[in-house]
């Protein structure tokens, strides 16, 4: 499949319809719904990570709510040689109107929009990359040796509609880990925007943590050592608690995180909560 956009050529609804697939949706099916109304597109990989054990349970429930037109899919365009992208999907027309019929609104009041070009959009790899990194986070909540939590995962547009006159994060997350409990914000780099620039995004998150009385970490999440390595160099005197780690194997949970200013060894995302003393904690931003 190349990329292309939502597909329209949905069957319409109707009351029968909407009934036949509200009988045959799950819980778990809601809950992935939701997910991709909220954070616009996930992979496979990433929904198993998120709600599945095992990738034939995650490739056969896809495939129904596909056939129900709960969800819809794509697979971008990958040059020769790479290899193939995995399927993304999207939420479909009826898994839309399943999720306002159960939340008492209109399709309109829950904001979908079938006709969003995400799929030949600019942004998708960093959209993906984002939802990557809180697949991650999920996926080793569900480990049965793990007493952590995903408490809070706020998408880019729920960050903008909250601050975004102030600051625009990538994400805002809670992550509950043996006890600990760490909120942040998160900067998904992809290696397109200049250093200079990255690090300017300080000032605004400084600028929220004086409006709110806040003080919330940012997480820079970065490609390669060679631009961490950069970028902590113009960090060591951040406005903000600042940590930077690489797209590592061991996941974003794992022991890969450094404080701005400070030297290995690296920290454990739960460990983080522990790394500053910050003023205006332990407060949490709003429904989080």
């Amino acid at each position: 499949m190349t990329a292309q956009p939502v597909p329209t050529g949905q069957p319409r609804l109707d009351r029968v319809a909407l009934t036949t697939l509200a009988a045959r949706l799950t819980p778990r099916d809601y809950e992935i719904l939701a997910y991709l109304h909220r954070h616009r597109v996930l992979t496979t990989h990433q929904l198993q990570r998120i709600f599945f054990g095992i990738p034939q349970s995650a490739r056969k429930r896809l495939a129904t709510l596909y056939a129900l037109n709960a969800v819809t899919r794509f697979r971008p365009w990958a040059s020769y040689g790479a290899g193939s992208q995995p399927v993304h999907w999207l939420l479909g027309r009826a898994g839309a109107a399943a999720l306002a019929i159960r939340e008492g609104i209109t399709v309109k009041e829950l904001g979908y929009d079938p006709d969003h070009p995400i799929a030949v959009s600019s942004r998708l790899t960093h959209q993906v990359g984002v939802n990557e990194f809180f697949s991650h986070l999920h996926h080793r909540a569900r480990q049965p040796d793990a007493q952590a939590e995903v408490r809070t995962w706020w998408s880019e547009r729920r960050c903008a509609q909250v601050w975004g006159d102030i600051a625009r994060p990538d994400a805002y997350g809670r992550w509950i880990e043996d006890g600990r409990d760490f909120d942040f914000f998160l900067e998904h780099d992809t290696g397109t925007e200049t250093l200079a620039k990255v690090t300017a995004k300080l000032h605004a998150y400084a600028n929220l943590t004086d409006a709110t009385g806040i003080t919330t970490p940012v997480l820079f999440w970065l490609p390669n050592r060679t631009r961490e390595n950069n970028l902590r160099k113009l960090m060591a005197t951040a406005e903000v608690p600042v940590a930077t780690a690489v797209h590592s194997d061991d996941g974003p949970a794992g022991a890969i995180w450094i404080p701005a200013g400070s030297d290995e060894p690296r920290l454990r995302l739960a460990e983080l909560a522990d790394a500053w003393t910050l003023p205006g904690r332990p407060q949490k931003h709003a429904d989080a």
